[in-house]
């Protein structure tokens, strides 16, 4: 598996340094005067024309190619392309988002190890123990893939791809199938809930329920620190005079990988419990568009903030609200959740951070601040209910705020997008990712 990913990370290398080289050349005659039509020839960016390309000199550039399944150095290359149409985009205006830079060179110390097998043999044992993939041949699960078995024995779900990567000194094996899911309906279809998220609640629900946050990273942050002393201590590399790390060094680095990773497990697997009993009970759910970046930039609360995982809660009801069948609003970034008054609707000027709790100078209401704004958040919904799925004007105290409602959609069987509409999406044909690990 090692041979594989030095493999992809190869031909990778090889592309990049193909492309800039090409570019370099073409700058540089541009300069000289030369004509458009008399300058180099470009390099294709696609994954066909760098694949061509590759193929054309991989018995020089690697003559142990025949050693590795073909999808390794597809693997580089789908990746090369895929950064380098990224870049292209970026600068010419056509991706939105921050700008993308220009792809760098796979260091084989920094990277972490990975390749994609979409051809081939790729299957499930009987056992439901060991998988087989191409010239990996058949390698035994720490895991069972029961669930992913039963759904391939049914004739539910076919296998598109699988991804083989090191992850906390651990190799897992992610498979990308396409699903046939049948169309569900929450518990309650006609229940709205408005969902405020933070830091001494990681979640709390219009209903009235609180969600503590367990604050993974705090309570091991001990043995993360203690880890990475003795980390220190060891003799690591150097790439100024080019020392190798020492094996202590290697080991004592992947006891602090097996922490950190320890960490994100229990976060991913609180947080896929928590919406998945949300997505599945109730039919409207309302969010807010919060802004983690900015928040980030709070040197006091930005590693609780990371911690909480506040995009990822928004990501995860994103898709399941669209596989269950419920719909997921979006609250725009400037609405006055926190500061508006969920009896009487007065919106307060300013409220300060440390300010738990509401008072309404107007009809006196006490209340929790983040039970005051997921009540607001709830009453969104009848908003949206009325005006369609266009914008929504909402109270601000010192600045206009529109409401816009996102349900998730349905696209072609391996992608999910958020779209502005009003009805359910259809259900069926879309994509999950079954993960197993494999030692």
């Amino acid at each position: 598996m090692l041979a594989h990913a030095g493999a992809a990370r190869v031909a990778h290398n090889w592309a990049l340094a193909k492309v800039k080289a090409v570019m370099d050349q073409r700058a540089a005659e541009r300069s000289y005067g030369v004509a458009e039509e008399h300058l180099t020839p470009s390099l294709s960016w696609s994954l066909a024309g760098l694949r061509k390309a590759w193929n054309a000199t991989k018995p020089e550039v690697a003559p142990w190619w025949p050693e590795v399944s073909k999808e390794a150095f597809n693997t580089g290359l789908d990746a090369l392309a895929r950064a380098l149409k990224n870049w292209a985009d970026s600068r010419n205006g056509k991706r939105a988002g921050r700008p993308v830079g220009f792809p760098r060179f796979r260091s084989r110390r920094r990277t972490t190890p990975s390749v994609r097998f979409t051809t081939g043999a790729i299957r499930v044992e009987p056992d439901r123990m060991h998988v087989v993939l191409p010239r990996l041949g058949r390698l035994k699960l720490h895991e069972s893939a029961r669930k992913l078995a039963r759904r391939l024995d049914n004739g539910t779900a076919r296998i598109m791809s699988a991804t083989v990567r090191l992850d906390g000194g651990r190799w897992h094996v992610s498979f990308t199938v396409e699903v046939d899911r049948v169309e569900r309906t929450p518990a309650h279809p006609g229940s709205v809930v408005g969902v405020d998220v933070g830091i001494k609640h990681l979640a709390v629900l219009s209903t009235g329920e609180l969600v503590d946050n367990p604050r993974h990273l705090v309570a091991a942050q001990q043995r993360i620190r203690s880890l990475g002393r003795a980390l220190s201590r060891k003799t690591g590399p150097d790439r100024r005079t080019g020392r190798r790390p020492s094996k202590r060094w290697e080991r004592a680095a992947t006891r602090l990988a097996r922490a950190h990773a320890r960490v994100a497990n229990l976060r991913r697997d609180g947080l896929h419990k928590l919406t998945t009993r949300i997505a599945t009970t109730h039919g409207t759910i309302v969010v807010e568009d919060l802004n983690v970046t900015g928040m980030l930039a709070n040197r006091k609360l930005a590693r609780h903030i990371a911690d909480a995982g506040f995009a990822e809660i928004r990501r995860q009801l994103a898709y399941k609200t669209g596989w269950n069948g419920g719909r997921l609003l979006i609250a725009d970034r400037w609405y006055p959740s926190s500061k508006t008054c969920s009896g009487c609707g007065t919106v307060k000027t300013k409220l300060a951070l440390h300010e738990r709790e509401y008072t309404c100078n107007a009809c006196g209401l006490v209340t929790d601040r983040d039970r005051n704004a997921s009540l607001n958040l709830a009453a969104l919904a009848a908003k949206f209910d009325t005006a369609g799925s266009g914008p929504v004007p909402a109270r601000r105290a010192d600045q206009k705020t529109h409401v816009h409602g996102q349900v998730a959609t349905k696209r072609e069987p391996g992608t999910t997008s958020v779209g502005q509409t009003g009805t359910v999406p259809p259900q069926g044909g879309t994509t999950k990712r079954v993960l197993t690990a494999a030692h």
